[in-house]
């Protein structure tokens, strides 16, 4: 399912640089530029270009505590008997020398760095025009005092060209996610340029007026796929040509493990992804776009599912019989009061399926499936002996505890040595959402198959046993969900 809203929603809220953060970056610039245009640094001609995720309009919200930068391109014409140190030392003695500036200057090899208190860095690298045939522009090397050659304008023009093609600036969005998905999962590295070069070569003019570049989880879609495919067939660190320059090769950003880990999680995201766009329960499909993206996709879901628990059982006792008067209903009161009174039969088909809840992670063995049966045991605490065994629904005061066993279909308990046993809890209503506790998370066994849990929350909660055979970490069978009244 593509959830436009909630994906629309996501890059406003946790990834895209917000709007004040890009206006002070503009009249940071502003400044930086009148500064340089005031001063005796020498280079004429001077024109500025923002380069990199700026210009792309691919720059996202850095990492919490984190500054954000950008980078500028000081274009100028050429000095006589200057060499490619000069530009970079001059331009960081004016700023040295000013006391605007004088305590927020960092050189480097090609830039100088002005840094902001750690709100942001803007990095100001000179670049040469015209300086011999053949070379429109050269940046400096301070370190090794050479010219190299670049084409930022003609890379950047080239992105605009991809991003056109696409509907809705989805190129530039689908190229944000990316960027979040390195930045905050941490899953592989790849620096930005090229990174974004990969995903460009995915998009073709013959994709124009496609359906597949018509939004940005379509486009998502897409372009994961093409680029999985392209690197499944490149097992060795491929080259990745700069466009505007192909002599220039971007993949010397990874080392061959490197390469092979970025590899191996673009498959796995291609499958995930894939996963959750086809995916037709909106439920099911907000928790797999969370398996790609974390917790904060659709994070304002949580609540509103979680607390409507209570009006789906309403419509679903009113849909499902003819024999239930709505005026009974109506009385009934929550979820507690409905499953109380109408047993199983008030938990509509989909209840336990929430968006908070985790998604497995484990491959699934398709070739050899167990069924899994849940069983529960009530208990004072934790150290005295078992009040009584419980079946699923069944109403229960808090306060006290339950010991879940999971077991194959006829009763056994799954050998330890073979198998591991991995509980989902998950937990609904207004208690536990004001306590941070709806949890939906996996939890090891307490020991051997079974798990404790604390009853702690009016509402109905469910768990859920997933077995797993420990030699290969393939999922061999889930239970159904256990039905946890708390009154």
């Amino acid at each position: 399912m593509k959830n436009l809203r909630l994906f629309k929603e996501f890059l406003e809220s946790s990834v895209n640089l917000n709007q004040t953060r890009l206006d002070s970056l503009q009249q940071t610039s502003d400044a930086l530029q009148r500064f340089v245009d005031g001063s005796d640094w020498g280079p004429v001609g001077l024109e500025w270009y923002p380069q990199g995720s700026w210009a792309h309009k691919t720059i996202i919200k850095p990492i919490q505590n984190r500054e954000y930068d950008a980078d500028i391109l000081a274009i100028v014409d050429p000095v006589e008997d200057w060499g490619a140190s000069d530009y970079v030392n001059e331009l960081y003695r004016v700023f040295r020398a000013s006391d605007r500036y004088s305590d927020m200057v960092r050189r480097w090899s090609y830039c100088v760095t002005i840094e902001y208190s750690g709100e942001k860095r803007v990095d100001v690298a000179p670049c040469i025009r015209r300086r011999i045939i053949g070379r429109n522009f050269e940046v400096c090397n301070r370190h090794l005092d050479e010219f190299e050659s670049t084409e930022p304008i003609v890379f950047t023009e080239w992105l605009i060209g991809r991003n056109t093609v696409c509907g809705s600036n989805s190129f530039r969005k689908v190229t944000r996610l990316f960027k979040y998905l390195r930045d905050i999962k941490r899953t592989f590295t790849c620096s930005s340029v090229c990174l974004t070069t990969l995903l460009a070569n995915q998009v073709f003019d013959t994709d124009r007026n496609s359906d597949e570049v018509s939004d940005t989880p379509s486009t998502l879609l897409m372009i994961v796929t093409r680029l999985d495919v392209w690197l499944q067939t490149r097992p060795v660190l491929p080259r990745v040509a700069n466009p505007a320059m192909p002599v220039e090769d971007f993949s010397t950003c990874w080392t061959d493990a490197q390469y092979q880990n970025f590899r191996n999680q673009i498959h796995r995201y291609r499958e995930w992804i894939e996963d959750a766009f086809n995916e037709t329960d909106r439920n099911k499909s907000i928790a797999k776009w969370r398996r790609v993206f974390g917790d904060e996709f659709a994070k304002d879901e949580d609540a509103t599912e979680a607390t409507a628990v209570t009006a789906k059982a309403y419509a679903h006792l009113r849909n499902r019989s003819n024999s239930v008067s709505e005026t009974a209903i109506t009385i009934a009161g929550d979820i507690v009061d409905l499953v109380k009174s109408y047993g199983l039969r008030a938990i509509p088909p989909n209840f336990a399926v929430l968006p908070y809840q985790k998604q497995p992670f484990w491959r699934t063995a398709h070739e050899e499936q167990v069924q899994v049966r849940v069983l529960a045991g009530l208990y004072s605490s934790k150290s005295t002996p078992e009040v009584k065994k419980i079946v699923t629904s069944e109403p229960l005061n808090k306060g006290r505890w339950l010991l879940f066993h999971a077991t194959t279909n006829t009763g056994i308990p799954f050998n330890i040595r073979e198998f591991e046993v991995f509980w989902r809890v998950t937990n609904t209503g207004e208690e536990a959402l004001k306590d941070n506790g709806l949890r939906g998370g996996f939890v090891d066994a307490n020991s051997g198959n079974d798990r404790w849990e604390a009853l702690k929350y009016r509402g109905l909660h469910f768990i859920e046993a997933f077995v797993v055979r420990k030699r290969d970490k393939h999922l061999l069978g889930v239970s159904e969900p256990f039905y946890v009244l708390i009154e």
